[in-house]
């Protein structure tokens, strides 16, 4: 290896880094409720210059980008989990939890998302993806329950992230307590009697 292949190499994972820990910073930022924390700001919490964040994101949307796919990685467990329960009773209450617990999750960063969404289109096309996703993972893990289109709707409106975000955020209800309400309320919209 010459010494200008090593010089570059070194280049591309200090760039890595930088990279890595303006999106942590991002991150942190989101967790903490933050929703725009500004361009220096990031760059003093990702120990980087704030020429650095502007070279490695020329614009909000590959940071978004790039945001959404770490958390999306921390997802993906969840999304590949098999049920537990070959009952439509006991796969809601399973499907409510794992969304209870990705929703958890995302509760900072889709709050962020909401405030931006207007002026991404990322984040708009995100968003409904996500609500695409949702749905037809619904359709497919209680397809009796879904086969009538009323039920399908309110099934999708209650398990969405509004609902759960409202229950948790304006109504102030905990983690265990908002579970409770929509699997009562979904529960009696398909006439089941409970896991």
């Amino acid at each position: 290896m010459t010494r200008e292949t090593q010089q570059t190499d070194g280049r591309r994972r200090r760039g890595e880094d930088s990279r890595k820990r303006i999106i942590a910073a991002m991150l942190d930022f989101m967790r903490e409720g933050e929703v725009a924390p500004g361009a220096e700001r990031v760059a003093i919490r990702a120990e980087v210059g704030l020429r650095t964040v502007f070279r490695h994101f020329r614009d909000m949307d590959s940071l978004y980008a790039e945001m959404s796919s770490t958390i999306e990685g921390e997802l993906s467990d969840l999304a590949t989990q098999p049920f537990g329960s070959r009952e439509e009773a006991g796969r809601l209450s399973e499907i409510i939890s794992r969304r209870a617990e990705a929703y958890e999750r995302i509760f900072p960063f889709k709050h962020a998302s909401i405030a931006h969404r207007h002026r991404s289109d990322f984040l708009a096309r995100g968003h409904a993806r996500m609500v695409a996703n949702l749905r037809q993972a619904l359709a497919r893990d209680l397809p009796d329950a879904c086969a009538d289109p009323g039920r399908m709707e309110a099934l999708d409106l209650l398990l969405s992230f509004e609902a759960w975000s409202r229950l948790r955020r304006e109504q102030g209800l905990s983690r265990r307590e908002a579970e409770a309400v929509i699997l009562e309320a979904a529960a009696a919209r398909l006439r089941l009697s409970g896991p």
